[in-house]
């Protein structure tokens, strides 16, 4: 659901200069996006996190039953991604990687909605992965989880990969698992290699993933921070706007519909 809170006419006249006067701009994407999709975040007071422990990846290996539980989850929606709809601000960023204006969007979210938006996959870096799909941790084959829901329906549990007996598990990064590093190594190179940086909703509270802005800013990009809450790089960036994030974009790029 989107902020009612309308961001001021002078930060909306600066971030469409700065969009208009960028060559290669990024995206940096967090929970703050989806939650105008209706996708509940996790850490904010009222969040998912507060109404439920996260599973750690450790747990989730090594038992069944926490297996069960986090697929009970899963197939529970519990966490509100299931039938989700991309918002203004995911159809902007869409239009601007279109049309040339940004290369890449790095993504701290799973729930799909930038590619559902029209960015094309080569172009969305997700740093958690993707809750869509599952995969086998140890052979690293995609597995729908339309078959896995009907699998867990029938039996209350999943069975081990029929490839080469792995463990399932939805194509997300958990607690306790590593970070990814393609994922890294290509969103340090699309920050490094821009001139506009520009958060999206994202508190800026999880390394090393918050490092990106920081590296931007210091190799010489413009940095902007759209987030409902002040951030701590709020006093590094070259304009802050506390605000609807579909509001915002759609404002800066003229749409009719902001």
């Amino acid at each position: 659901m989107e902020s009612l809170v309308s961001p001021p006419p002078e930060h909306i006249a600066a971030l469409r200069r700065m969009i208009e006067g960028c060559r290669r701009a990024v995206f940096f994407t967090g929970a703050g996006v989806s939650t105008e999709s209706g996708i509940p975040d996790f850490r904010s007071p009222g969040g998912l996190w507060s109404k439920m422990q996260p599973i750690y990846f450790q747990d989730f290996v090594a038992s069944e039953a926490v297996r069960r539980e986090a697929w009970r989850r899963r197939f529970d929606n519990r966490d509100g991604w299931v039938g989700a709809q991309p918002n203004r601000g995911h159809l902007v960023v869409a239009r601007l990687v279109r049309e040339g204006r940004a290369s890449a969007v790095i993504t701290q979210n799973v729930d799909n909605l930038h590619q559902a938006s029209g960015v094309p996959e080569d172009r969305v870096i997700e740093l958690h992965g993707n809750a869509s799909y599952a995969k086998c941790l140890d052979c690293e084959v995609r597995i729908e989880l339309s078959d896995i829901e009907r699998e867990f329906r029938a039996t209350g549990s999943v069975a081990p990969c029929r490839r080469c007996g792995g463990v399932i598990k939805s194509a997300t990064i958990s607690f306790g698992q590593r970070m990814p590093e393609a994922p890294m190594r290509r969103a340090l190179e699309a920050t490094m290699q821009c001139d506009l940086f520009i958060v999206l909703g994202s508190s800026l509270s999880v390394f090393p993933a918050a490092d990106f802005p920081v590296h931007a800013k210091r190799n010489g990009a413009v940095l902007a921070i759209i987030n409902r809450e002040p951030t701590q790089f709020d006093g590094l960036a070259d304009l802050v706007i506390h605000a609807s994030i579909g509001k915002t974009l759609s404002a800066a790029l003229g749409d009719g519909s902001g």
